[in-house]
């Protein structure tokens, strides 16, 4: 079985979260999508919504489990038995980051690869934290939140 990880904030979980999460889904025995903690973040939603958000965006998709965790990636992927992180890409400038932490993620798992998806043209501009700046200015989010979670998104800016 060949089970990938998908990591991130999630902070919210966006509409091109959902993008690349669908496609690695329909890749992949299993799909992880693990909430990491992050402590260079104040994140807007707790752990425990991010993933209750995840969950009810995703919960069509059989092959996909939710967790969270504060270890190494690389530490969690040996655990749950995962060869593949994915990671989405947006422009050439998340890639050399990205690169630089696939490398530091082999090095400590050597059985660790990492797997680039390209995000659809659509969803190329989207970040949670364009997502939220345009949330405090009361801009329509219909084309960057999945419908399901705009009203908590809404509650947790005050609106």
């Amino acid at each position: 079985m060949k089970v990938a990880i998908y990591p991130g904030s999630f902070d919210p979980i966006t509409s091109g979260h959902l993008n690349i999460i669908q496609r690695a889904a329909n890749i992949f025995d299993k799909l992880i999508v693990c909430v990491m903690v992050n402590a260079g973040k104040n994140p807007m939603f707790t752990l425990e919504e991010r993933v209750d958000l995840i969950r009810r965006v995703t919960k069509d998709i059989p092959n996909l489990e939710i967790h969270c965790s504060n270890q190494l990636l690389a530490e969690f992927a040996r655990e749950q038995g995962s060869c593949v992180i994915v990671k989405g890409l947006r422009a050439v400038s998340d890639f050399e980051n990205e690169f630089q932490m696939a490398l530091i993620n082999r090095k400590i798992n050597p059985d660790l690869d990492t797997m680039f998806l390209t995000a659809d043209k659509e969803y190329l501009y989207m970040s949670s934290s364009v997502v939220k700046e345009l949330g405090s200015y009361g801009a329509n989010l219909s084309d960057f939140l999945p419908k399901e979670i705009i009203p908590d998104f809404q509650r947790k800016l005050g609106k």
